[in-house]
């Protein structure tokens, strides 16, 4: 026995249970070995043993040879990072302490580590044996931000990779998982990004699964792993039926059914978006009952009732405390306005310049008419403490005031704010003028525009018309065809006096912008006198109030554009299907999924959060926007005659305007008609640097088109996004195809640029701008009147007084105010672009991790860069007395009201 262990190299009781390992051996080592077999062949043979026949060892072929090797069991180490959650209450202080002392009776958090191979016994991936998380019950009331706890798996030496790890919590609450990492193999650590609740075995009985760090396209899966990969897609997808619980985390898709409330009456009622009918993008299912009068839509749930949205895309506490704190301080400006408003039998307006400025002088307790000194010696609430020393009932100046009192009056000003405000993205170059409506005489009357030669013709510098077309001088700001459908039913609501509106705009030497004409548009089938005006920058004090009100008019319309079109249609809403669809069919493990994660992260809260309170019935919109209960039907009609994915991309959205023309001599492909337009030179810069990114990470997993075309799960995610998110589209032609790794890095950059860059242009500078209502109101209440008009009187007698009777009326306005200061806040807990949690380990592909260095380089690059042109007296569009830096494309910040920062994904 003891030769036949010096020739196998173990026992014949071993061998069942060893590994083979293979040895490579030298030419003489090979001689060596053959003579010592024979020998051995030739002692068995005396001792009266029978060998059949054994291979013989060639030295010319140097096989291989098989030794098999004893498994060896060992342990591994686990740190597991759990974030401290905050406690809402006694209720849940108390389940918190009951879970630590049942843990130790065994109701625990039990882990298994899965193998990346399979086990040859049970056909299923090998696994570890279960561990428990250490110390739970000791480390409970430890007040750190996150707690680190342990636990040690025991596997052996046939363990191979891990790649997975099960969890499941028996403790009564859920806990936030941040990550896992393993310590203890031959290969070095292993990361297991989490980032996520996991629930108490009484919600999710199953095990929750964590895959490791390191990415892996479908066909590449290890065989350990391709099952757990299917089972938790088909976990995330759910089966489409059932009420969902706030602690589910199924995606799904549905239509806009709960905007309305018919249960509550007529009035209430409001048409479902999406469909034949009206198409628009789909959002997150929730599954809530149908309302009882109407069953095709969706019972409403009012706030402060939470909406469904999966539990991992909830706001994380610091993100929800800031936002709850900024309602509350909406809440309570409001409270006194709206007091006010009840008792009144008419609408409180401002009574002046003065009156709005009290808005951003005065506490709630001044309001209230409360001295301070009162205050300090009031037994106030710690929390009413708390936010009277943070300022929190008291707004800031808006920057627009705060840089130049009488900015707003100025019409360079207006000019300026549509290549430079929040709005930056609607301006295009004149093609053709007078300009011309796409819209059907046959069903809108006339639609030739009033227009003349000789309204402009004094603002052209000596200029013809033709001429200044010509040259790329003149420019406009277009509303006519979204609005002139609509005002009719818009006008008949109470406090609404809407035109359907057209800017003229002529490009100076020095590279600014003026107004010379605006066009106010009611519908044919009034009197013909009042269907179509023109108002310009005339001298006199009549023309100049007049020309202030047009101005007015022209931000009205441009505000709820900017808010239901180019803000929320084109970065909230027409950006669920594809977060819904690659959280249903990208494994966690997928890099496409890797690279998409940041720029998911709370969208579909905020956008639960707008169904709710934003755009439903009797919301913010309807209450304090132009268009009142139409608001989302202007944004339906919006989706169906403008919205193109492959015009969604920056360089294509610039050359669609007219603004840009393609030349490859110029730095991006592209040349500016007007050089100095802020966010369209910030903006290239940084979408240079995402296309940069997004292609060599692109090219790095797909480095052909089989790749692509034969990738399932890529597919089945831009096919659903597509085909199911935004399937009353689906049959455009536009739709980009999906076929090679251009094709693919092209969808991810605009999706990326949209989440990102162009939200942040549209949303962080609402405050700063829309903050002061005469520079941006989002109503008007009055028409221009006409000389024989009863209100001309009234005008001409008093111009300030009827100025403010057209703005929104003091409860609208300070409700609003609070809207857009909330809108406009970076939580504590932003990530901005070129960031992203745990940098060095959100995947374990070196290459990637030191490109994704590289393009945070850039971004940081592109915020010296930003902050050159800033200081550059020469872009008179961005630096000049009274002029507010373009800052809203500057890609870090701090928290708060801003005016600046590029968060990753949509998180407001």
């Amino acid at each position: 026995m003891a030769l036949a262990n010096e020739f196998w190299g173990l026992s014949v009781m071993d061998k069942a249970k060893a590994k083979p390992v293979l040895f490579l051996s030298s030419s003489s080592a090979l001689v060596n070995l053959e003579n010592r077999v024979h020998a051995n062949r030739l002692r068995l043979r005396r001792g009266g043993v029978r060998i059949g026949p054994m291979a013989s060892v060639s030295v010319e072929q140097r096989v291989f040879k098989m030794v098999p090797e004893k498994a060896v069991k060992f342990k591994v180490r686990a740190v597991v990072t759990v974030r401290n959650k905050k406690e809402a209450g006694f209720k849940e202080a108390l389940i918190k302490r009951l879970d630590a002392f049942t843990d130790q009776l065994g109701r625990n958090v039990v882990l298994e580590l899965i193998s990346t191979e399979i086990d040859p016994k049970t056909k299923g991936p090998r696994k570890s044996e279960p561990a428990v998380l250490k110390d739970w019950a000791v480390k409970t009331g430890m007040k750190t931000e996150t707690v680190n706890y342990s636990a040690e798996f025991e596997v052996d030496t046939n363990f191979g990779c891990p790649g997975a790890i099960t969890v499941v919590n028996k403790h009564q609450q859920e806990f936030f998982l941040e990550n896992i990492t393993v310590e203890g193999f031959s290969s070095g650590p292993v990361h297991f990004p989490c980032s996520s609740w996991v629930q108490s075995k009484k919600n999710y009985p199953r095990k929750r699964i964590f895959f490791s760090n390191k990415p892996y396209l479908p066909h590449e899966t290890p065989e350990g792993l391709k099952a757990l990969r299917e089972e938790e897609l088909r976990d995330l997808r759910g089966d489409g039926s059932g009420v969902r619980q706030l602690h589910d985390r199924i995606f799904d898709f549905d239509v806009y059914n709960d905007l309305g409330n018919p249960d509550k009456g007529v009035d209430f009622v409001r048409p479902t978006l999406g469909g034949e009918a009206i198409p628009y993008p789909r959002r997150c299912r929730t599954g809530r009952p149908p309302c009882i009068t109407d069953p095709s839509c969706e019972s409403r749930l009012e706030k402060p009732a939470q909406m469904y949205v999966p539990r991992d895309e909830q706001f994380d506490d610091p993100k929800r405390d800031a936002f709850l704190s900024a309602r509350l301080r909406g809440t309570m400006h409001n409270l006194l306005p709206g007091l006010q408003a009840k008792l009144s039998e008419k609408n409180m307006d401002f009574q002046g310049f003065q009156d709005l400025d009290s808005i951003y002088s005065e506490t709630l307790f001044n309001k209230l008419g409360i001295k301070e000194d009162v205050v300090e010696k009031l037994p106030l609430p710690k929390i009413v403490q708390k936010f009277k020393d943070a300022d929190v009932l008291k707004f800031n100046i808006p920057t627009i005031l705060g840089k130049d009192k009488l900015a707003w009056l100025r019409d360079g000003e207006f000019a300026r704010q549509m290549l430079a405000g929040i709005s930056p993205v609607h301006i295009e170059r004149l093609r053709v003028f007078p300009p011309v409506s796409k819209l059907d005489p046959a069903v809108y009357g006339p639609l030739e525009s009033a227009l003349k030669e000789d309204h402009i013709l004094p603002y052209l510098n000596g200029m013809s018309v033709q001429e200044a077309l010509d040259s790329n001088k003149l420019y406009i700001v277009d509303y006519h065809d979204v609005y002139l459908p609509f005002v009719d039913r818009i006008n008949a609501l109470d406090g609404r006096a809407i035109y359907a509106t057209r800017t003229i705009l002529f490009l100076t030497d020095n590279g600014t912008l003026k107004p010379i004409a605006i066009e106010l548009c009611l519908p044919a089938n009034g009197p013909v006198s009042r269907s179509k005006r023109v108002v310009t920058p005339d001298g006199n004090a009549t023309s100049f109030w007049m020309w202030q009100i047009a101005k007015a008019h022209v931000w009205a319309n441009d505000a709820s554009v900017h808010q239901l079109i180019h803000h929320w249609l084109r970065t909230h809403a027409s950006m669920e299907p594809f977060i819904l669809s690659a959280h249903r069919q990208l494994s966690a493990m997928h890099p496409i999924y890797k690279l998409l994660d940041p720029h998911m992260r709370y969208t579909l809260e905020i956008n639960a959060l707008a169904r709710q309170t934003l755009i439903n019935n009797e919301g913010v919109v309807e209450s304090c926007f132009t268009p009142g209960r139409y608001a989302m039907q202007i944004s339906a009609a919006a989706y169906k005659s403008f919205w193109r994915f492959d015009l969604e991309n920056l360089p294509a959205d610039l050359i669609r305007r007219g603004m840009a023309v393609t030349d490859p001599t110029q730095p991006h492909g592209l040349k500016l008609l007007i050089e100095d337009y802020p966010y369209a030179t910030d903006g290239l810069l940084i979408w240079e640097a995402i296309q940069k990114w997004v292609t060599t990470y692109v090219n790095h997993y797909y480095p052909d088109s089989d790749r692509v075309c034969n990738d399932r799960e890529l597919q089945a995610w831009y096919s659903e996004a597509v085909n199911v998110g935004h399937v009353d589209l689906r049959n455009a032609e536009w739709w980009p195809t999906l076929e090679s790794p251009a094709d693919l890095a092209s969808i991810l950059t605009t999706i990326i640029w949209l989440c990102s860059a162009q939200h942040a242009a549209l949303n962080f500078g609402q405050y700063a701008y829309g903050g002061y209502l005469p520079n941006r109101p989002t109503l008007m209440r009055r028409l221009i009147p006409d000389e024989n008009d009863p209100e001309y009187a009234v005008f001409v007698s008093d111009p300030q007084k009827y100025f403010f009777k057209a703005l929104p009326s003091k409860p609208d306005a300070t409700k609003l105010i609070a809207v857009v200061d909330t809108l406009s806040t970076h939580s504590p807990d932003e990530e901005y672009l070129g960031e992203r949690p745990h940098p060095s380990t959100w995947t374990s592909d070196a290459a990637m991790v030191e490109a994704f260095y590289e393009f945070s380089a850039d971004i940081g690059q592109i915020e010296e860069e930003i902050d050159s042109r800033n200081h550059n007296p020469s872009l008179k569009n961005r630096c000049g007395a009274g002029v507010i830096p373009y800052e809203l494309l500057t890609p870090s910040s701090g928290p708060g009201v801003t005016c600046r920062g590029i968060p990753n994904s949509v998180t407001i």
